[in-house]
C-alpha cells in the first residue's frame, strides 16, 4: 500500500458512520444529491432532493425507492441506470433525463452516477447528483451561447426545427455548434430534440387514446413510420406496445 493509500485508508476507517456527507451538496444551488442501497432503496438525500419530492424532512424518503416516488416511466428508468452501475461498478455520467412540468414545457437535468464500494471492495450501492440545465448553465459560462438554442428547441420541439438556423442563432457554424452541444448534453443537437418529442409522445400516448399517427404529425415526424422508428430506438419497445403497457 502507497502512502498515500494507506492515509486515506486510515482516515475512512475513522469516519464515523453517523457523517452526513450529502450536507455538503446544500450550499450548490439547484444540486441533488441522493445514496441507494442495493435494493435500490434511499439511504440518504441532501435537502434539494427531498425538497423537490414535496418532502418535509429526509426521513420521510429514506427506505423508499424510485417507484414509490416517481411516475413508473421515470422509475423504470433510473432503474435501468442504476443496475447498470452497480452491475459494472462503473459511473455513469452526463445521464439527460426529461421531465415535463405543468405547462407541457420540458424541464432537462443532468444526472452522474457512481458506485459505492463497502470495505471489501464490493458494490453496496449507488449515489449520485441531479442538476437542472437552469442551474447548471451558469457553472458553464463557455457554453451559455447555446442557451438561445435550448430555449427554442424546448419551446417548439413540436414544430419543423431548423438545426442549421439554431446554431445561426447562437453564433456558431454548425460544426461547433453540434460540438458543444455534446460536450453539454452528451449527444448531438438532432438526438437530443428527437427524445424529445419522443418522451413528449409518452405523455400524449399514456393519458390519451389520440390515433398514433395524429400523436406523430403532432410532434414533429414526417410520418407514423418515422415517429415508430424513433420510439423504438429510444423506448426499447413501439408506441402501440407502450400504450397498451400502460
Amino acid at each position: 500500500m502507497t502512502p498515500a493509500e494507506s492515509l486515506k485508508s486510515e482516515f475512512l476507517l475513522q469516519v464515523s458512520p453517523l457523517s452526513h456527507f450529502e450536507v455538503l451538496f446544500d450550499p450548490l444551488p439547484g444540486v441533488s444529491f441522493f445514496a441507494k442501497n442495493r435494493d435500490f432503496r434511499l439511504v440518504a438525500a441532501n435537502r434539494a432532493f427531498w425538497e423537490r419530492l414535496h418532502a418535509n424532512q429526509e426521513a420521510e424518503v429514506i427506505g423508499r425507492d424510485d417507484f414509490e416516488l416517481f411516475p413508473e416511466q421515470l422509475a423504470r428508468k433510473f432503474r435501468a441506470d442504476d443496475e447498470q452501475v452497480i452491475a459494472s461498478g462503473k459511473p455513469k455520467l452526463k445521464i439527460v433525463e426529461l421531465f415535463f412540468n405543468r405547462q407541457g414545457l420540458p424541464d432537462w437535468y443532468f444526472t452522474n452516477k457512481f458506485p459505492v464500494f463497502g470495505r471489501d471492495g464490493s458494490v453496496i450501492g449507488v449515489m449520485g447528483t441531479v442538476q437542472s440545465y437552469t442551474g447548471r448553465k451558469t457553472a458553464f459560462t463557455p457554453h451559455l451561447q447555446l442557451d438561445r438554442a435550448v430555449t427554442h428547441i424546448r419551446e417548439h420541439f413540436h414544430e419543423p426545427v431548423n438545426l442549421t438556423d439554431l446554431a445561426k442563432s447562437s453564433g456558431m457554424s454548425v460544426r461547433q455548434f453540434n460540438r458543444r452541444f455534446r460536450e453539454v448534453f452528451g449527444t448531438n443537437p438532432r438526438t437530443f430534440l428527437i427524445k424529445t418529442r419522443v418522451q413528449a409522445a409518452c405523455e400524449v400516448l399514456r393519458a390519451s387514446d389520440q390515433p398514433i399517427a395524429r400523436i406523430a404529425l403532432d410532434f414533429g415526424f414526417c410520418d407514423q413510420s418515422a415517429f415508430t422508428q424513433h420510439f423504438r430506438r429510444h423506448m426499447g419497445l413501439t408506441p402501440a406496445a407502450y400504450r397498451k403497457r400502460g
